[in-house]
């Protein structure tokens, strides 16, 4: 079916009037350029070298495309509101059909100008897979200029009405999640075999297994993270975007955390744009639950947030202050408060995480961790502005810590649960430890390694990603016992882990 139809239909338009002032909101035609801009100039010569193709073409190709795209939109919530559509034809009037200058609301959605496009959004269009044909042949990056610049017009449309809802969010990130996956089924391979997108070739657990060497690591912890009693250093400057929702995207599993995660940013990114343009914006709360068994993300994904947030403008400095019911309780009456104080001021600024947060109220009667939620909740207002919380444990003990105080209800409105890795997700956590570490697998060697996953019980405590790793260094340690009694052995005998140097599945030293 086109989705021009209607150009040629003068009897569905009124008289043409250029006397009145523009009617619409801009900032959807400077995204509409910006894709046009990114787009027209690669797909020209990319057309010129196939057959039949016609690169005089391209920018009106480009035209329309971005015009479905805002179509979809506009579509994804099943409304096509008056500052929708006149954005729309005010954008795409001089650039489609001069009609549009003249015709209002009503009749666009009498035409059904938007209505039914939503379906778009769901599958790559061909003018994409053109683009991602070119990647594939010449190495290059246009399909992600694509998304970058599509999801940009996406941001655009969601900023046209007062109130961006979590449909039109979800529109866009399902747009993107869709584009993405399309992208990454084209990548090289990597050596354990899984195909990473063009802007993180290296895969990354979420526990920590898939970050860079430990002096980059530890170099990067130094600049945005800090534990408890020790000041924060001076920061870079702030990653970009894209740049830091690559490196989450590349964490192995948790695609229902990464989806909520892009949400907030989205969210963000469309707050923040109509703040620069002077729309009034809901006011919500950046604080954040998260939910799960230990080594599942949680604070590689926290300090990832911290970025985010510092990128966008909801905190300064973006460090991730990490602690616990030791770093907050203290054991006499009046300390408690000033420890709580104490750790707020080194968070000031960024984000702290509170690991284990029901624990805060598991004690006695006597107990002083009452106090510290009750100063929590007293600090996370008065600076609402400056920091942000994330609060993280076991499903059920947080949700019934915090549907139990009224004030972190409120104020904890989003929760984001990170569940147990499957077992092709901690194989792969542990090949990526393997790959870093200069170690082989052989396909032998990585099923026993899944084979040992898939023995394992998975209950309240299950170790995930730290499980990983704790089986890898045990395989290491094996294997190291195993190569010091062959004599001269060859580099690929070091290299090499094999079946037998995969522990038991009921090894007391890793499932205890």
């Amino acid at each position: 079916m086109r989705f021009d139809w209607w150009r040629g239909r003068d009897d569905i338009y009124p008289p043409l009037d250029d006397s009145g002032p523009s009617r619409h909101d801009p900032s959807l035609a400077l995204a509409v350029d910006e894709f046009r801009r990114a787009v027209a100039p690669v797909l020209a010569p990319i057309a010129a070298g196939v057959p039949a193709g016609r690169p005089e073409h391209a920018d009106g190709d480009v035209i329309q495309e971005a015009f479905n795209l805002s179509c979809a939109f506009i579509d994804a919530d099943g409304l096509a509101t008056d500052a929708e559509l006149l954005a729309l034809l005010g954008t795409f009037s001089p650039l489609l059909d001069h009609r549009f200058a003249a015709t209002t609301p009503a009749t666009a959605r009498s035409i059904g100008l938007t209505e039914g496009k939503r379906w778009i959004l769901e599958q790559p269009s061909a003018l994409f897979e053109i683009l991602l044909g070119a990647d594939r042949r010449d190495g290059t990056d246009h399909a992600s200029v694509y998304l970058s610049q599509a999801v940009a017009i996406g941001h655009m449309v969601a900023t046209l009405d007062d109130l961006t809802t979590r449909t039109e969010l979800d529109a866009i990130e399902r747009f993107r999640a869709t584009h993405l996956d399309r992208i990454r089924r084209d990548a090289p391979p990597s050596a354990t075999g899984a195909a990473t997108p063009p802007s993180d070739r290296s895969a990354r657990s979420s526990d920590g297994a898939g970050a860079p060497d430990a002096a980059s690591a530890s170099t990067a912890d130094d600049a945005e993270a800090t534990s408890t009693g020790v000041a924060v250093p001076e920061l870079p400057p702030p990653r970009p975007l894209e740049e830091l929702l690559a490196e989450l995207d590349g964490l192995i599993g948790l695609a229902d955390a990464k989806r909520e995660v892009h949400l907030v940013a989205d969210l963000l990114q469309v707050q923040r744009l109509r703040r620069e343009r002077g729309l009034a914006t809901v006011e919500r709360s950046h604080h954040l639950v998260f939910t799960g068994n230990p080594g599942t993300g949680k604070t590689t994904v926290g300090r990832l947030i911290a970025a985010i947030y510092r990128t966008l403008g909801v905190v300064e400095r973006g460090q991730l202050v990490e602690t616990d019911r030791s770093g907050l309780v203290a054991g006499y009456v009046g300390q408690t408060a000033t420890k709580v104080v104490a750790v707020f001021d080194e968070a000031d600024g960024g984000v702290l995480l509170i690991d284990e947060a029901y624990s805060l109220v598991r004690g006695s009667d006597s107990d002083f961790g009452r106090e510290a939620i009750d100063t929590i909740v007293k600090l996370v207002e008065d600076r609402r502005d400056r920091i942000v919380v994330i609060m993280a444990g076991y499903p059920d003990e947080m949700a019934e810590l915090v549907g139990a105080n009224p004030g972190l209800r409120s104020r904890f409105p989003t929760t984001i649960h990170f569940p147990d890795y499957t077992d092709d997700e901690l194989t792969a956590i542990f090949s990526s430890l393997a790959e870093r570490g200069h170690y082989l697998l052989d396909a032998t060697t990585r099923a026993t390694v899944q084979a040992w996953f898939a023995a394992q019980t998975r209950t309240q405590g299950f170790g995930n990603g730290r499980l990983a790793r704790n089986l890898f260094e045990a395989a290491v340690g094996r294997q190291a016992g195993r190569v010091v009694d062959i004599t001269d052995p060859t580099d690929l005998e070091l290299v090499t882990l094999l079946p037998q140097d995969i522990p038991a599945t009921d090894d007391p030293n890793l499932t205890s």
